[in-house]
């Protein structure tokens, strides 16, 4: 299964061509699992996601996608399927997992430090805050992130936290950036909710 990626910037990977040592990044096993018409419960979609670049050298997928606060569970089609932005549906969510590909010596310096403000857009870092790094952005989200493997340096408006595997983050729609200077790749697990601005 290939999820829908619309959220990816066009034009990103041109800007940041040369920047990122490339991985093939291994599949997900997804398992959804449903109420069947005599109430039991029972496997809906077992296989695999590959996570893929497109437009962003960071190959991810969505695993699943709300369009509402309280669900009804009447889904028939993959919801993983559904066209979604950066951002979760209004009252909706979104389930993602991203492959931060390792940025190689110097990727940083070469960036221009508005990336993000031109290629996001409304996803740019808030007003009165000039952005410390080129991918630093916010989302208006209450966001869960879960580092499954490798290490990853979360990027704030002022300081940085260094993540490894087993760590997680709840992310309060801050301006942020994700930077994995680690060599090797790191694999986060991103639960995203839409939330009030703050």
């Amino acid at each position: 299964m290939t999820s829908n990626l619309s959220w990816m910037v066009p034009g990103i990977a041109l800007m940041l061509a040369g920047s990122v040592v490339a991985q093939q990044p291994p599949e997900v096993r997804r398992v959804v699992t449903k109420l069947d018409p005599t109430g039991k419960a029972v496997v809906m979609f077992d296989g695999a996601v590959q996570l893929k670049g497109f437009r962003s050298p960071n190959p991810a997928g969505e695993m699943w996608v709300t369009d509402k606060s309280l669900p009804d569970f009447n889904w028939s089609a993959d919801r993983a399927l559904t066209k979604v932005g950066l951002v979760p549906p209004k009252n909706g969510t979104i389930f993602r997992i991203v492959d931060f590909v390792p940025l190689s010596p110097g990727a940083e310096e070469k960036m221009d430090i508005n990336l993000m403000m031109k290629v996001v857009g409304d996803h740019a870092p808030a007003k009165g805050f000039p952005p410390r790094h080129p991918m630093m952005h916010r989302t208006r989200s209450l966001d869960y992130a879960i580092i499954m493997s490798g290490e990853i340096d979360m990027l704030l408006d002022e300081g940085e936290v260094h993540l490894k595997a087993g760590d997680v983050v709840v992310q309060q729609a801050t301006n942020h950036a994700w930077v994995n200077r680690s060599g090797k790749p790191c694999r986060v697990a991103f639960i995203l909710m839409d939330s009030q601005e703050p």
